[in-house]
């Protein structure tokens, strides 16, 4: 008789999370997740804007309550914040009044340790960390990486079961993010944590596949779980392997397949007009397009292959890939992208001929923008308030995809002189 396989560290079945809309109907967010981590597993959560994964995340740390389904932990129902589980997050949330001893020892506030036993527990978790001698510094003393070990300290020092990362390297500059990824990895697999289980929130394709046991790749509207890939790499991992490449080529080959579905299905709502906005500047555009478009892409390239030598992240060049698409100024599928006939004429113009293809494209490709100038033409006085447009993007898309979407147009209407914005009085203008 075999012994039974031990429980999860933590268990989210069936979890849904929906917001109300200004309509007061229901907006879905996430549906139907289910996600287990096993003892000694770190699980990524990868996926592009909208797609839940904060969302997951916060609901598996107690912070938020899901609308449908349960979360399982240790046993018993999750209600609540539990003193097992540590978050780390994006930013570094650190108090800029205490000191890094002082902004540590808070992690252990909810176990009411003597004040001695919390200070032993916190220095040692500083050195760990690797910021021993910096007890006494402020915040605003130290470098973002600094202050980012700071927040893994105060996440560690109460050695939690469950370690929760929401995008932890994110604002990070390339060397710092792989410096303090490669100690925390050292950490993890050396045993030195007394954590059981991390669940990590990127974007980042390569460092799921660097860091991560199994990937969940989310797809939006509402989030899902589109794939799972599990990594049987042993640590530590090195970016040249061919069979790094493969899993990280297959996550690129998904995640632009399941991006054209979401699309093309944001498009079929209200006739595109809520269609969410990839935040990529229309330089940067221009930018990525001129590159493509020279050797030795020729407008054809893969965007695992690209992304390294323009030095841009996963997210970066998916999102920009995304804006291109939308923009009809290329095509991809497969993880690879190319430019259209049109994506070639706008790499090649110069400033004044990439603005007026601009401006063509979106009035044609972007509905939103096009609505935008619509309303102004037809307004005596040619303004209106950005309460306008806000409202209907908040009926399909959560208030922070909206808040996104609207600044994306912004820029790029600016960009193509299709209409003015002053954020003063919050409306919308045309050009003189």
């Amino acid at each position: 008789m075999t012994d039974a396989k031990p429980a999860p560290i933590i268990d989210l079945r069936k979890v849904a999370m929906a917001f109300t809309k200004p309509s007061g109907e229901k907006l879905p967010i996430v549906a139907n997740i289910d996600i287990a981590i096993e003892d000694g597993e770190m699980l990524g959560l990868l996926g592009r804007s909208g797609s839940g994964k904060s969302t997951l995340l916060r609901i598996a740390a107690g912070l938020i309550r899901p609308t449908e389904g349960e979360v399982i932990y240790d046993g018993k129902a999750l209600t609540g914040p539990e003193a097992g589980i540590a978050v780390v997050f994006q930013t570094f949330a650190l108090y800029p009044w205490l000191t890094v001893l002082q902004n540590v020892v808070l992690g252990l506030d909810a176990l009411g340790l003597p004040l001695g036993e919390a200070r032993r527990r916190a220095e040692a978790a500083i050195d760990l960390i690797g910021l021993d001698g910096f007890q006494s510094a402020y915040p605003r003393e130290l470098s973002g990486g600094m202050r980012q070990r700071v927040g893994f300290a105060r996440a560690i020092v109460s050695a939690p079961k469950l370690l929760l990362m929401d995008e932890p390297f994110s604002a990070l500059d390339v060397l710092t993010a792989e410096t303090l990824r490669t100690d925390f990895m050292d950490l993890w697999a050396g045993g030195a944590l007394a954590t059981k289980g991390v669940l990590m929130v990127t974007h980042n394709i390569e460092e799921a596949v660097l860091m991560c046991d199994r990937i969940l790749v989310l797809a939006p509207n509402p989030g899902h779980i589109a794939a799972e890939i599990k990594v049987p790499l042993a640590q530590p991992r090195n970016r040249l392997d061919a069979d790094f490449h493969t899993i990280v080529d297959e996550i690129y080959s998904i995640l632009t397949s399941r991006m054209t579905e979401a699309l093309g299905a944001q498009s079929r709502i209200k006739g595109g007009l809520v269609q969410q906005l990839p935040p990529v500047s229309p330089n940067r555009l221009g930018a990525f397009a001129e590159a493509l478009a020279a050797p030795p892409y020729a407008g054809t390239a893969e965007l695992a292959k690209i992304a390294g030598p323009l030095a841009l992240s996963s997210s970066d060049i998916l999102a920009i890939a995304a804006a291109l698409h939308l923009l009809e100024f290329a095509e991809f599928a497969a993880g690879t992208i190319k430019l259209t006939a049109s994506g070639r004429i706008f790499a090649q113009s110069d400033t004044d001929g990439r603005k007026r293809l601009f401006k063509e494209h979106l009035l044609r490709f972007v509905p939103l923008a096009s609505h935008i100038r619509q309303v102004l033409d037809e307004r005596e006085g040619h303004i209106a308030p950005r309460a306008r447009f806000e409202f209907e993007l908040q009926d399909h898309l959560h208030p922070a995809d909206a808040e996104t979407t609207l600044r994306v147009v912004i820029g790029w209407g600016r960009y193509a002189e299709l209409f003015t914005y002053d954020d003063r009085t919050r409306s919308f203008g045309l050009p003189a």
